[in-house]
């Protein structure tokens, strides 16, 4: 993200972050039908049919598949409590060159379980068991902490405020039988938002509701599951079991980062509410089904009408003109329609699910692998599936005061979705999103790309409100209760929150880059200049205590430099290791804090051998000069180090 800094690579765990169980941040839209040019008898909207569909789906999955490097997928389109169209496409393995069947391969679907797990809560709020407003300590066997003067309640976890930070360690695990119950009481993660004040996608949160549904229940998870949502619905290819019943296990997809890379293992999921579950495509359609007819789907009920009726509501919206979080959907509202709908994503597998209730329509999709990562390919076919059949033409943009708004709005912003107490703080300094005015009025935002690869360009529509110029995201800029300025997307799960000079990563990482190449050269050229001075007989005249210091900046900036080097490797490999976020791996960590924690400190004999150099009559002006740049090095590296949390060696992160 940021290309002229090498230590960007660190940026890669941002990645980490979303692929735990996360839907995409903004989804590339494919272009937006306004942006081509208007023929003057445009053709006939196509007709919904299966061989319409059909046709349509079948002529652009295989070539995506294969420009993207992707192994297989399996979608399901249902329509008027019907499946429409279903298919396989591409291999579930493959070496063995076996291909992808929608009635029985099974693919990990993320953060879709959620929507099983959120469906669970309102069944039990239906029973009165769960009261959406109630202090969701009071179903525990344990206590989350006091914060804010405010409870955390259902009505938070539903819609991602409870106001927790990001957590990711143990989030995957090699442990093939996670319990619950442990990881929710030994991961609590901290409060850095008042509850209902801002959406930060929250794994933690749907872990700690799917642990209140089997205190409520009586029943372990996965069974109340099987037996309250599954069974009802003739789901007999799907569980949220970790490792697979024997019975399902060999119908399952393998995972790949690239299709042409070797599988990856079989992805245990500890917040096995948040995103554990194993489905088929027309598994997924009777799921879906069941929500497009209020809860019943053939003779199974899984909710009384009034009940999914209330799931589907918005609560507890960002701003009116916005997309809401629902009772666990969010709404992703495109082409005039308003959609609910939910994404999901693990390692290897990337999903999502949509559904439009004024056309009793529904769309599921999965790849079981990332690809090349050029273009959300997920997202690319939905909306190009919204074109076909709902064409949409947008309205013209509103200037009137937009070089005004553009300038007032421009700056860094971080997500909502953070880490903020842990050494992961790194990883929102280097995925700052920036605002940055044009000087027609639009704004570029560095976090949103065009398949390219270069920033969108946003204009102004409505107050404070810029929609993509080539296609329907909106963006919204609005004062928290503070004063700071927020962006909301059209994704209603997060925000982002305009930041101070003290954490602005245009201005803290090249300053840490400048000090780390500053820290490197000096260790470098030292030796070398010791052999210039040696080859024309020259010698630096330095007293005991000069000498010692210049060999004790030494180790400070080595140890500075081992520091964040080591936790850059650690973070990197971590990525295509996930087991090393765990406490098993923690030491490690710990040993480059313990070591920049070391380097740290000695900052204060950094700073004294500068005052000696000045003080001292051995030191000419340019050696004098040259101590006060190595003070302003360590300065570099102890802003960023304070400011991420870089040596704050916490055991949750």
């Amino acid at each position: 993200m940021r290309k002229y800094i090498t230590f960007a690579l660190i940026g890669l765990i941002v990645t980490t972050i979303i692929f735990a169980q996360g839907p995409e941040l903004a989804p590339t839209a494919a272009k937006d039908v306004a942006a081509q040019p208007k023929p003057e008898n445009p053709p006939a909207t196509p007709q919904l049919t299966t061989e319409d569909v059909g046709a349509f789906l079948d002529g652009i999955v295989p070539q995506q598949l294969e420009r993207e490097n992707i192994a297989g997928a399996t979608l399901v389109v249902v329509k008027d409590g019907k499946v429409l169209y279903t298919r396989g496409y591409g291999y579930s393995d493959v070496e063995k060159k076996a291909p992808v069947l929608p009635e029985s391969t099974l693919f990990r679907p993320g953060s879709i379980s959620k929507l099983f797990t959120w469906t669970a809560v309102m069944q039990q709020y239906e029973q009165g068991k769960i009261d959406l407003d109630k202090d969701v300590n009071e179903y525990l066997d344990f206590k989350i902490p006091e914060a804010f003067g405010k409870p955390i309640t259902m009505k938070n976890l539903l819609t991602h405020t409870p106001g927790f930070e990001e957590q990711i360690k143990d989030l995957f695990s090699k442990d093939l039988n996670p319990n619950l119950g442990n990881y929710v009481k030994t991961h609590i993660p901290a409060r850095v938002y008042p509850p209902g004040d801002n959406p930060a996608y929250s794994n933690y949160g749907t872990a700690l509701a799917g642990y209140i549904v089997e205190r409520v229940s009586g029943k372990p998870f996965a069974e109340y599951v099987n037996d309250n949502i599954f069974k009802p619905l003739g789901m007999t290819n799907s569980t949220f079991s970790q490792p697979l019943p024997e019975n399902l296990a060999a119908q399952m997809s393998k995972g790949y980062r690239l299709g042409s890379d070797a599988p990856v293992d079989f992805e245990v999921v500890t917040a096995f509410p948040a995103g554990s579950l194993s489905s088929c495509a027309t598994d997924m359609a009777k799921f879906m089904m069941a929500h497009l007819q209020n809860g019943k789907a053939g003779d199974a009920m899984i909710l009384k009408p009034e009940t999914a009726k209330l799931m589907y509501e918005r609560l507890l919206p960002q701003d009116p003109s916005m997309n809401s979080m629902a009772h666990g959907f969010y709404e992703e509202s495109r082409n005039g329609l308003r959609i609910i709908g939910h994404g999901g994503d693990t390692i290897a597998f990337h999903s999502d699910l949509h559904l439009l209730h004024e056309k009793n329509l529904g769309f599921f999709i999965s790849y079981n692998s990332g690809g090349k990562g050029e273009a959300s390919v997920r997202s690319m076919i939905w909306e190009s599936f919204l074109d076909r059949y709902f064409p949409f033409t947008k309205q013209p943009g509103d200037s009137a005061n937009a070089k005004e708004e553009a300038q007032s709005i421009a700056g860094n912003y971080e997500s909502s979705r953070r880490s903020e107490t842990s050494f992961l703080n790194m990883a929102s300094l280097l995925g700052e999103a920036t605002v940055t005015p044009t000087e027609d009025g639009k704004i570029m935002v560095s976090a949103f790309n065009e398949p390219s690869g270069v920033p969108k360009k946003w204009e102004r529509v409505a107050p404070m409100t810029f929609r993509d110029v080539n296609g329907q995201d909106r963006l919204l800029f609005k004062p928290n209760s503070e004063g700071k300025m927020r962006m909301l997307l059209g994704y209603p799960f997060m925000t982002f929150e305009r930041v101070g000079i003290g954490r602005n990563s245009k201005l803290m990482l090249p300053a840490l880059v400048i000090s780390l190449i500053i820290m490197g050269l000096t260790l470098l050229l030292t030796p070398v200049a010791w052999i210039v001075r040696r080859r024309f007989g020259q010698k630096l005249e330095l007293d005991g205590t000069a000498r010692w210091l210049r060999r004790g900046v030494w180790v400070v900036f080595l140890l500075d430099l081992i520091c964040v080097i080591g936790l850059a490797a650690l973070l990197i490999y971590g990525l295509s290791h996930i087991e090393l976020f765990s406490d098993a791996a923690t030491y490690k960590f710990h040993i480059f804090q313990i070591i920049g924690i070391v380097g740290a400190i000695g900052t204060v004999l950094v700073i004294y051998n500068a005052v000696k150099a000045w003080l001292g009559g051995y030191y000419r002006i340019w050696g004098k000069l040259l101590a006060t740049v190595l003070v302003f090095a360590c300065f570099g590296f102890l802003w960023f180090a304070i400011a991420s949390n870089l040596l704050i060696p916490r055991m949750t992160y």
